[in-house]
């Protein structure tokens, strides 16, 4: 019924080189470019080229804290591993880890425990945006710069972390509209009203509020779909079976499904088989992460594209350290590098898929 799209592929910008210029303005994004990094590639970016050993330079091992949303998902595991692999005593460095387990007054207790500990930097991946200026307050005040990453904070000061690194979320959904809309028409399906159903994550996490804005700014650019369905899952794949199955109570026919995590992915497939609908055919998914797992279901015909979301910080935060460390000035915004896949490029990347 449906045909697919020979690697439809976009790349975001360039991954997060740290005098890298890029402001926080979307419209700089690159949306759908035929060509992609492949995961080789981006491996071999990812390692930084020349590691500091602190403890040679100055006898003593450098610490950082880490603050971690949780275990939620594939993706921030190997989010934690990333960072884990990075901030080693071989690389100079004593790692205090925190897993917040989706607590956010977890994570501003050990930020003070950081603090505390005198730590020389502070990376935090928050919960949600809101409510941190208070203890971000305290870290500037005892001199410890904050790296935010993945999800970013709102704050009335930004000096009060040094830079944010991660993905361009919005960007990630106007390219998931932006691939769908190509293979839609590759089907010619042009006059068709496709109904599509949003499934979002935790509700007022960046990652969640730049994808939803991102695909609804992209769906009003054309008159072919129709939003009938608009849920959340909470980024697990526990959730995100319930909330579909809540929804197909009400609901089985939409043409389309954005679902803004792999997790939450994963549980909407049980829930739409065990509905008597066949995911990737009847209904068009389009995720968001990009871990192995999902490549086989892409290559299985239950994904049809998965928009990329790079886990793989630790380097990219090893490094703005040094440079903070070294007093250099460093953009505020540091973009991870990311592309879009298809069944056909799953198949070539599989096998190099590292999350």
């Amino acid at each position: 019924m449906i045909k697919k799209i020979c690697c439809m592929i976009c790349i975001l910008l360039i991954f997060a080189g740290c005098s890298a210029d890029i402001s926080n303005n979307d419209s700089g994004q690159s949306i759908l470019k035929k060509e992609y990094k492949s995961i080789k590639e981006q491996r071999k970016d990812n390692k930084t080229e020349k590691n500091v050993n602190f403890s040679e330079n100055s006898g003593e091992l450098l610490k950082i804290g880490f603050c971690q949303v949780g275990a939620e998902s594939g993706w921030r595991t190997a989010h934690t591993n990333s960072m884990k692999e990075i901030f080693t005593e071989t690389n100079g460095y004593q790692l205090s880890f925190v897993d917040a387990n989706g607590n956010k007054d977890k994570q501003i207790e050990a930020i003070r425990s950081f603090i505390n500990e005198k730590v020389k930097a502070i990376v935090l991946a928050p919960v949600v945006e809101d409510g941190w200026d208070e203890v971000l307050k305290e870290a500037k005040s005892a001199g410890i710069p904050v790296i935010i990453v993945d999800r970013m904070i709102k704050t009335s000061d930004d000096s009060l972390y040094a830079c944010w690194v991660g993905s361009n979320f919005k960007a990630e959904g106007l390219n998931a509209v932006e691939w769908l809309n190509e293979y839609i028409k590759s089907n010619g399906d042009d006059n068709k009203n496709n109904k599509v159903v949003i499934l979002r994550g935790t509700i007022g996490a960046s990652a969640e509020t730049g994808r939803t804005e991102g695909i609804y700014e992209g769906l009003e650019k054309y008159t072919r779909y129709e939003i009938v369905g608009d849920i959340s899952g909470n980024f697990t794949k526990d959730e995100g079976k319930q909330a579909m199955e809540e929804y197909l109570k009400i609901n089985k026919d939409f043409d389309v499904l954005f679902s803004q995590n792999d997790d939450m992915t994963f549980g909407a497939i049980e829930a739409l088989k065990d509905a008597g609908i066949k995911p990737g055919k009847d209904v068009v998914i389009i995720s968001f992460d990009g871990v192995k797992d999902a490549f086989q279901s892409m290559i299985d015909g239950e994904i049809n594209a998965d928009i990329e979301c790079n886990p793989l910080q630790g380097p990219f935060v090893s490094e703005l350290i040094q440079k903070i460390l070294a007093n250099e000035n460093l953009e505020k915004i540091q973009y991870m590098y990311e592309s879009v896949y298809d069944e056909d490029v799953a198949k070539q990347e599989i096998g190099n898929r590292v999350y």
